[in-house]
Parts: C-alpha cells; structure tokens; sequence
C-alpha cells in the first residue's frame, strides 16, 4: 500500500534538511504560553528586527494563553504576516528570509514573518577582475553572512548545505563550506572538510590563502582551485557539483574539484549562442598558446632556425635586428621584463593614474627601444601581442601562471631551439597530467579520455546537449534536466 505524506510529515523533512547547514537556527521560545516553536536561517534574516519587533512582541504582547497564529498574528508589529499550511510556499519563504513560528509541533499550519536583512548588501558590489557584458555583474563582499545570503537568493533550494569550520590557531576565521546534499559527491565534500580541519596555520587573511593550503600540489604555479567573486559562477558550480568554500573577510570563493578548462571558461559563454561561445572559449586557447610560445618561437627562429622562415619575411626580420648588439634572448627578456614592470605599475597605482602610466609608458618605452637599437619592431609586435593574448583567461590567477611559464620556455629556447620549445612542452603536458584537484584528475576530460563531458568543455553544446554534470566530478545524480523538443508552430501554414 502506497504511503500517502502528510503536510506535517513534508514540513519535518523541511526542517530535518535545512538543520544540516550550520546557519539554520530553531527552537522554542519558554516564555509563551503555550510555547512557540521558531526557526529561521541566520544569514537570510535581519537579527536586529528579529529582536526588537518579533521576540520582543512575543514576550510583552501575546495573549495568555495564545488561542492560535491569529493571536501571534496580531500581536506582532509587522505587515506582510502569512498563515499556510502549503509546503511550497513554506519552503519559498523560509528559504527568503521569513522567520517560521508553529504553536503545536504536530501542526503543519506556519506563520511566516517576513525579516529579510537587507543590510551589508553594497549598492555596487559589482564584480571587477571578472566583469561580463552580457548578464548581471553581482559580487561578493567582505561579509560572510551577505555572501551566503546571496547564495541562497539564488539557489532557493533545501538541499543547499553549509558548513562552518574555524581555521586559523590565532584568529580563529570563520569557513564556511557550501555544497548541495544529493548533487555533490560526498568523498569531495568529505576531503574539504578534513583538508580545513587539518590545516595548521595562525591567520587567515584570504579565501586566496585556502587555496594553497588546501592544494594537492602546493609547488605547481597552476592554481588547482577555481578562485571567482561572482555570484552566478558559484551557484552555476554548486549546481554541476563542485565545493564551495569562502572565508569571513573575502570577497572570494574557491571551487573544487576544478580542472583546466574551467579556468577558460566564462559565464557569458551560458548567455550566448553556442556556436559564438564555442568560437570564443577557442580563441583563449589559441590566445593562451600563442602569449606561451611566440616569444620563445621568435628566439629560437632568430637564434637557430633561420631556414625556416619564407624568403619575404626573411629580409625584413635581418634588417630589423641588424643594429642591435644583442643576442635573441637578452632582446626578448628586456622587452618581456619591461612589460611585467610595466603590468605591475598599472596594477600597483590608482586606477586613474595607472591606465595612463601602460599606454603612455608602452608608447613612449617601446618607441625609445626601437631607436636606440635595442630591439626590433617585430618582436615588440609579439611580446605585445603576447601580453594581450595572456589575459584572455577570466580568472586572473590563471593569467599569472602563463606569464609566469613563458620566461622557463624562452630560456630552452635560447640553449636548444625547438627542441628546447618541444622539451618544455613536453615536461608541461606531463606536469599537468600528474596534478589532480581534490583528488580528481585536471586535465580532464581529455586525459583521462571522457568523451561525454567534451560537450562543455574546448566547446560548448546546446542546451539540449547539456543536460549532464561531468563525469570527472562523480556526482550522485548525473543528469540535470530532462530536455524535451520545442514544438515550432507556422502560423502561415495554418492559415
């Protein structure tokens, strides 16, 4: 016989679930008459309103003894007071920032206030190093409880967990770990935990910090970790499957596990036509490649390989380096270094100020370096085109690791030529396959080989086609959505 579930029993397993993140609060107030059962979520509700206007009316004006939610109703001083026994308006509103009183622990009927805290939000928490043309541009901020508040606006679901651990043997930081119970596979969630419960250190500053003292591979210059400040990137990666963990002070999140192709992935990619994000997520990889081998091509060509250059580009590219009186290598370090100073400068200074030191200082420098002889026109075409290509990535940290690699690659370059290019090629595709991210493989899914999750990954498919979570993630429940044929309609057909 089919068991029928009542109203009651739907609200306990509400509440059963919503108990397993740390930031549920419930109990029963023992000053009513009989006493009041509430439970609301810390982060979603005002704690100043829930003082003065709600358990303070309780305690001073609610009728001895309170005959139904009508009298609590009333006795409050607040509008926007609901009574329902529905689930779904239950589970809405709890999840919205309404604080949820009951007078009989086996009654389904709620009162549900709404106490929505609406303070620590900024007016312009707009994301910076990850800003997107298309869509909303909503960030984190300094605040633990606004940023998991944000979270849970956008992810109303009850299945969204928090976890909060204390790091930090001196400052005692508040880490909060989020993941979604039934979607996020539980050896992950279970190494986060240990890994933050194992680390010993004094004070945490940064989410940024977690990152490397949560790493598989502290020495690899690859952040393991994907590292954002949007809102719509985290829940996009709770959704598929991944870890949250942000930390109180930090305007960041850190996912994992993460791979390599997540670093090149942007969230306008989701907003546009598959085939135009597919063509864009192609261009940074061939940005990246380029901004990693052309300055150690030029150095190798000019060094070891002149016969491979075409006889009309050959003239050009001699006459060009016929009045500098140093080798390749020392060229194309001067002018690599300039840029790096040059980068940090701007990055260093006031936004105002540092926009007009790159480009006046870039014109100026580059144009002084030709004239005096101390490199050629052509390789300042491609270390610029270079310094371009590396920021094509939209996480920063990512481009700091391929401006990074370039100088190791331009020195094999300079003692071996191609083969030097090939040997560091060589020795980066085997470093990259022996990291892993939480356990989980980065370079997946071409190595190892999983053909189901190329549809999101060099490029992207149709949402008709991306209805799964990947496989390297191991999610307890692979599909997402269940896509079903849109049916097209001709009106001039029927007429």
């Amino acid at each position: 016989m089919t068991e029928i579930k009542t109203h009651t029993d739907a609200l306990g397993e509400l509440l059963a679930a919503a108990r397993r993140s740390s930031d549920f609060a419930s109990g029963t107030l023992p000053y009513t008459d009989p006493p009041v059962a509430i439970a609301y979520f810390k982060t979603l509700v005002d704690d100043e309103l829930l003082r003065e206007h709600l358990l303070e009316a309780l305690q001073t004006r609610l009728p001895v003894p309170c005959r139904g939610l009508e009298d609590i109703a009333r006795a409050l001083p607040i509008d926007g007071i609901e009574l329902t026994d529905d689930i779904d308006v239950i589970q809405y509103k709890l999840f919205k920032g309404h604080v949820l009183l009951r007078l009989d622990g086996r009654d389904s009927r709620c009162a549900l206030v709404p106490l929505e805290s609406r303070r620590g939000i900024r007016q312009s928490n707009i994301t910076e190093s990850e800003f997107s043309v298309v869509g909303t541009n909503v960030g984190f901020i300094e605040d633990l409880e606004t940023n998991i508040r944000l979270i849970r606006n956008q992810l109303n679901v009850p299945n969204l967990v928090v976890k909060e651990v204390s790091v930090g043997s001196v400052s005692r930081s508040r880490v909060a770990v989020l993941y979604l119970d039934g979607v996020a596979n539980e050896d992950h969630v279970a190494h986060m935990l240990h890994r933050l419960n194992a680390v010993d250190f004094d004070v945490l500053f940064d989410t940024s910090q977690l990152d490397q003292l949560l790493s598989d591979d502290s020495r690899s210059p690859f952040p393991l970790f994907t590292t954002t400040e949007r809102r719509d990137r985290v829940a996009f990666a709770l959704l598929m499957g991944q870890v949250a963990v942000t930390s109180e002070g930090s305007a960041y999140f850190m996912l994992g596990p993460s791979t390599l192709f997540d670093f090149f992935l942007s969230t306008e990619d989701y907003l546009l036509p598959w085939t135009l994000a597919s063509f864009f997520r192609i261009i940074r990889v061939l940005g990246v490649v380029y901004s990693v081998f052309a300055s150690a091509l030029y150095v190798a060509i000019a060094t070891f390989h002149y016969e491979v250059v075409p006889t009309d580009l050959l003239g050009p590219l001699v006459n060009s380096r016929i009045n500098i009186p140093f080798p390749p290598v020392m060229e194309v370090l001067f002018l690599e270094i300039t840029v790096e100073l040059l980068r940090e400068a701007g990055a260093r200074l006031p936004k105002r100020i540092g926009q007009t030191i790159g480009v006046v200082g870039g014109v100026i420098l580059g144009q002084a370096a030709v004239e005096a002889a101390l490199t050629s026109n052509i390789l300042i075409i491609i270390v610029s085109l270079s310094a371009l290509a590396s920021f094509v990535t939209p996480i920063y940290k990512m481009s700091n690791t391929i401006r990074f690699i370039r100088f190791p690659i331009i020195l094999l370059a300079a003692v071996w030529g191609g083969l030097g290019i090939l040997m560091g090629c060589g020795f980066l595709l085997v470093h990259l396959t022996r990291l892993r991210s939480l356990g989980s493989p980065y370079t997946a899914p071409f190595y190892p080989l999983r053909f189901k999750d190329w549809n999101d990954s060099l490029m992207r498919a149709s949402y008709q086609r991306l209805n799964g979570r990947a496989g390297y993630l191991r999610p307890q429940h692979p599909i997402r959505y269940k896509p079903k044929p849109v049916k097209r309609e001709n009106r001039l057909d029927k007429e």
